[in-house]
């Protein structure tokens, strides 16, 4: 019998996992919890963005850049697609691969590939942030720190 991660195994990230392909270079994994399925014992569509909310907090914990630099800037959701290509069902293993693949002046597109374990595509999401300063309620460019970071880790597949 095989044991299933919990706590923090199961929500920690990971690099380099086989159910990532190319150009995801992180993920993060969770479980397909009961709330989260509808009447046709399914993954009801919305739950799908906690999944993806998890997978870029967890990217950025890994990068050690969580925090965007002062408290009165932070990113805000500005677009989201979504795509679904198979269900997933109560107590599945989900593996959420994440990347950003640009980054604008101000704003940052993300891209998610959400995997059944082992290596089902099951959907597949991008959006896009905008870092806002709260104070004039206007977009502010994202930080060097940030960018530098972000391109180290992410390499050539960052588009500029």
């Amino acid at each position: 019998m095989t044991s299933r991660p919990t706590g923090e195994a199961a929500r920690g990230g990971t690099e380099g996992s086989p159910a990532l392909e190319p150009p995801f270079k992180f993920s993060a994994r969770t479980r397909v919890g009961f709330s989260d399925t509808d009447a046709q014992g399914v993954v009801y569509y919305g739950r799908y963005m906690p999944y993806f909310d998890l997978a870029r907090v967890e990217y950025h914990r890994a990068l050690g850049m969580l925090r965007t630099g002062p408290e009165d800037r932070q990113f805000v959701m500005r677009a989201m697609t979504v795509e679904y290509h198979a269900p997933a069902a109560f107590d599945d293993e989900i593996e959420v691969g994440v990347r950003i693949a640009r980054i604008g002046n101000s704003s940052v597109t993300y891209e998610f590939a959400a995997y059944l374990l082992p290596r089902t595509l099951a959907v597949t999401a991008t959006q896009t942030l905008v870092l806002v300063d709260l104070v004039a309620r206007r977009p502010a460019p994202v930080p060097d720190w940030w960018r530098t970071k972000v391109e180290a880790f992410e390499g050539p597949d960052l588009e500029a």
